[in-house]
């Protein structure tokens, strides 16, 4: 019975203090290794992370048990690189030694998040967390501060709000009340929060560089997401305009069904030129369509309908808007609530029909 002994660095903190390359395999490279690392960073938790995987080998060899320690690591640019480059070293690993479980070694909760990926490959036995102890006194509060503002990233995501918010505190005192300026300051710190803890400062980094590999690779859906934006801008403005100022709480739900009930035509329109301009990518990409590309257009009008019509239906029962009449006869708020309901559901039929009759597959399949 192998047991393999994996002491985990996503980030591959170990590979770049160490300038070597991962997997190292062995006891004796593993325990150089430890060397190097904590000559290079005395202070890298991973030196600790190296001894509990050479421990957790050694007790394993005294119970008789066969044992490979190895240290693997991820690699690339991003997260989606770095697993694959782990999961390659562990698929290496695996074909070499043929290890019946595993014990994996880790010190922080980043690579904790890699036990899936090792796990679909070899049964995982154990999860060794190793957690450094440190001396709880005022010399080791004040290191860790010290350590806490040289790092650039913990810097700016933490004390640059913080220095805002203060620096905007008394500005908005001398101007409001110390309600409104108490609200306005949590609003805008949850707001940066928000931005950074949702990634959304490396979404709007990557945007430039899609749109310019959009441009080159000559996508239509990039004039078509631009006039959707526009379509979209265009019914928020008739939306807003349509609202009939009103005062008292009461008046908030008729204004939001004022300001739904016309900006969803705009809004869908603005839906369907985007999913337009996908569908026009896919035709000229492939030879074949894709189902949800066939289905989306019909989804996003049905959608709007069944949209229109709950706001059309509020408008109506309070008088705000008219009640149709169809060859003289009167339509009530629920026999068109109903008609748009059921248009909404015979459209998404007909997109189901039609995306089968396009794609070759059953209705069945394309329903599913």
């Amino acid at each position: 019975m192998t047991t393999l002994v994996l002491c985990v660095d996503r980030s591959n903190d170990i590979g770049r203090t160490a300038g070597l390359e991962l997997p190292i395999v062995g006891w004796e490279p593993v325990q150089s290794l430890v060397t190097d690392v904590g000559l290079a960073d005395p202070e890298d938790s991973s030196v600790n992370c190296l001894l509990e995987a050479l421990r957790v080998a050694r007790d394993l060899d005294d119970e008789r048990e066969e044992t490979v320690v190895a240290v693997v690591s991820g690699g690339g640019d991003s997260l989606v690189g770095a697993d694959r480059s782990l999961s390659a070293q562990v698929d290496a690993l695996v074909e070499e030694y043929d290890p019946e479980s595993a014990v994996v070694v880790l010190d922080s909760a980043n690579d904790e998040r890699v036990v899936p990926v090792v796990e679909s490959r070899v049964r995982i036995d154990s999860v060794d967390r190793v957690v450094v102890r440190q001396a709880h006194d005022i010399e080791s509060t004040y290191y860790l501060l010290k350590q806490f503002l040289a790092d650039e990233e913990l810097r700016t995501t933490v004390l640059v709000p913080l220095g805002a918010t203060l620096l905007f505190m008394p500005i908005l005192l001398t101007q409001f009340a110390p309600t409104v300026a108490l609200a306005g300051l949590a609003a805008l710190l949850g707001a940066v929060l928000l931005y950074k803890g949702l990634a959304i400062d490396e979404y709007l980094a990557e945007i430039p560089e899609r749109v310019r590999a959009a441009l080159y690779s000559g996508r239509v859906s990039v004039v078509t997401y631009a006039v959707s934006l526009g379509l979209g801008l265009v019914g928020i403005f008739l939306g807003a305009l349509s609202v009939t100022p009103q005062f008292g709480p009461e008046s908030i739900v008729l204004r939001t069904m004022q300001f739904t009930y016309s900006a969803v035509p705009w809004l869908a329109l603005a839906a369907l030129t985007a999913s337009a301009g996908r569908l026009l990518d896919e035709l000229i990409g492939t030879d074949a369509v894709s189902t949800p590309y066939l289905n989306l257009p019909f989804g996003v009008v049905a959608l709007g309908l069944v949209v229109r019509g709950f706001a059309g239906w509020f408008l109506q029962r309070e008088a705000v808007l008219a009640d149709p009449q169809v060859l003289g006869y009167v339509v009530t708020p629920q026999q068109r609530l109903a008609g748009f309901i059921v248009a909404g559901i015979v459209i998404s039929i007909v997109g189901v029909r039609v995306a089968a009759s396009m794609s070759g597959e059953g209705f069945d399949d394309v329903a599913q």
